[in-house]
């Protein structure tokens, strides 16, 4: 069966704020009172590009591949989850077009942080950066987000077909 050369998928993701963690943020570490809460690092955002990218090519979900229940990923680094994803997804032929992510958090601002995290998703993913978007916002005080006792994420990605494969 002949391959499309287009994949789209989204992904999401969403973790509790608790003391005593750090903060990662599409792979850098953010100084906060509070980080995410999660059996990896809990970055959300590296989560939701995972699940984007999986679900592109109906790979199933970061938890298929990655499962809470499994000792070996206590505590990972996220980064370290992305880049297996994307190891998947070139072993199926493909590369990632483009990525546009949305978080929405009430704290920490993040927009000194989004060029850092930008440089970190191009670097694992293999792509220039330009192929890499990272907004933030806030829910205006509404809901779990809103009472800063969350986070969540929302990614989009493109997946082409790798010319060089």
């Amino acid at each position: 069966m002949k391959k499309l050369p287009f994949r789209i998928g989204n992904g999401f993701d969403v973790h509790k704020l608790a003391a005593d963690r750090k903060l990662y943020l599409g792979g850098v570490e953010i100084p906060h009172s509070k980080g995410l809460l999660g059996h990896s690092d809990a970055d959300v955002i590296l989560h939701a590009i995972s699940d984007a990218m999986l679900g592109a090519l109906a790979l199933g979900d970061i938890g298929k591949h990655f499962p809470n229940t499994d000792l070996a990923y206590k505590d990972i680094d996220s980064k370290v989850l992305l880049d297996k994803v994307n190891k998947l997804v070139a072993d199926e032929g493909y590369v990632c077009g483009n990525l546009d992510v949305m978080l929405i958090m009430e704290k920490p601002k993040i927009s000194s942080y989004i060029q850092k995290m930008r440089n970190e998703i191009a670097r694992i993913l293999a792509v220039p950066i330009d192929r890499i978007s990272i907004k933030a916002t806030t829910n205006e005080t509404l809901g779990y987000v809103g009472r800063e006792e969350g986070a969540a994420a929302y990614a989009v990605c493109l997946l082409m077909l790798n010319s060089e494969a």
